[in-house]
């Protein structure tokens, strides 16, 4: 497994190799959607536009976070939280459906989170904190001797963005576009750095936020509550309902990624009209960051922060949510 430039991409989101390339599971959830089968509350957002991008220049220039430009987004139902290990097993139990990393036999651990016993594949000078381990997968997130006990409502993890479309076809579904998932998480704060505005403690000094405190990589005190994964629930909700937006896990969207896509737009005359970029064929937009966010490495714990990876990857550190068709 090897770990590219995170001024590429993030130091949170480590790619797999050819080497350990997981061959692309059938996909078991065709034709199986049922009444009911996405259970997660819903949140509306309006019709409208919104300022997209990143107006404090805070994203690293290989990201493409700016210029601010101006979208029209039509309206749509996405999801208030990431998909939890009990939804994601509903689908497992519905389909077989066999994840890219229970496929391919490993998937990437944080070297902190990692099983005494478990079994080490891979790693990289670049980045060593990241793990390649043996058996790691959504039912055992740190490894064997991992399970999910105590973490239902948690948002799943190691999961690809093929295994998430997978679950979209299954519930009738599909993943927000970059941009609908940047005016969700902005809650109606138009240019604001975070869901709930530009500070990221609250007026008492509390943590609204499931990121990384210490001295990364090698201690995080927790002082957030959680060294890991936190529920979903957790924190408060935006404007618009959405919960954990920022941190916590890295959310898959739909879109190509493509790091100039905010220039081409704004050199136009009008409002991109709900924009989807279609320039790389291997990276797919990752957004929101993670519990291993930290301002001295991966400042991407923002509504505008950006990054990709190639859809077949696997972390314990990303997950998704979902939009109505």
């Amino acid at each position: 497994m090897t770990y590219p430039d995170p001024e590429r991409t993030s130091c949170c989101a480590p790619r797999r190799t050819a080497g350990t390339r997981a061959e692309p599971a059938a996909n078991t959830a065709a034709n199986t959607a049922h009444s009911g089968a996405h259970l997660i509350e819903q949140c509306p957002i309006e019709a409208g536009t919104f300022r997209m991008g990143d107006p404090f220049g805070d994203g690293l220039p290989g990201d493409g976070e700016s210029p601010v430009h101006e979208v029209w987004l039509d309206a749509f139902d996405i999801d208030a939280t990431t998909v939890t290990n009990a939804d994601f097993t509903r689908f497992i139990d519905a389909t077989d459906h066999r994840t890219e990393a229970e496929t391919a036999g490993s998937s990437a651990v944080f070297h902190t989170l990692v099983r005494p016993r478990a079994t080490v594949i891979g790693s990289s000078p670049r980045a060593p904190w990241w793990l390649a381990v043996e058996g790691a997968s959504r039912r055992r997130p740190e490894g064997p001797g991992s399970d999910l006990y105590g973490r239902e409502d948690h948002p799943v993890t190691h999961v690809t963005w093929n295994d998430a479309q997978a679950y979209c076809v299954w519930a009738g579904r599909r993943l927000p576009t970059e941009a609908e998932w940047e005016r969700a998480s902005r809650g109606g704060l138009e240019g604001a750095r975070y869901p709930w505005g530009d500070e990221l403690l609250d007026a008492n000094g509390q943590w609204q936020v499931n990121i990384w405190q210490g001295t990364f990589p090698r201690h995080n005190t927790g002082d957030d509550g959680w060294p890991a994964t936190a529920p979903v629930r957790a924190y408060q909700p935006n404007g618009f309902g959405l919960w954990q937006t920022v941190g916590n896990v890295w959310e898959w969207c739909d879109d190509p990624f493509d790091s100039r896509a905010y220039a081409k737009r704004a050199r136009a005359q009008e409002p991109a009209h709900n924009p989807r970029p279609r320039v790389s064929p291997v990276l797919r937009v990752l957004r929101g960051g993670s519990y291993l966010c930290h301002d001295s490495y991966c400042n991407r714990y923002r509504n505008a922060a950006r990054s990709s990876n190639t859809p077949d990857s696997s972390m314990g550190n990303a997950g998704f949510r979902t939009v109505a068709l």
